[in-house]
């Protein structure tokens, strides 16, 4: 398991967006779970994503986000 999960939602051009600021980033290995096939993940962040969430310490970062937003989301806990 990796320490950060993206909630996204299938043809959602926010998470097409989030996923290539990923990229650009090079942000660390990730999980995706898709909201769209779970009902608790759906309550929980079906009106929110994308979201990027980090295991470790339990933080979320909501879509909208930058590039420094990230980067700084991504190296807080380290």
């Amino acid at each position: 398991m990796t320490d950060f999960v993206l909630y996204q939602r299938d043809y959602c051009k926010l998470c097409d967006q989030a996923l290539a600021l990923m990229a650009a980033v090079k942000a660390p290995d990730f999980d995706s779970a898709w909201v769209d096939d779970d009902p608790v993940l759906e309550e929980a962040y079906g009106t929110r994503v994308p979201v990027l969430r980090d295991r470790r310490d339990g933080r979320e970062m909501d879509w909208p986000f930058d590039e420094s937003t990230l980067r700084h989301f991504l190296h807080q806990a380290d």
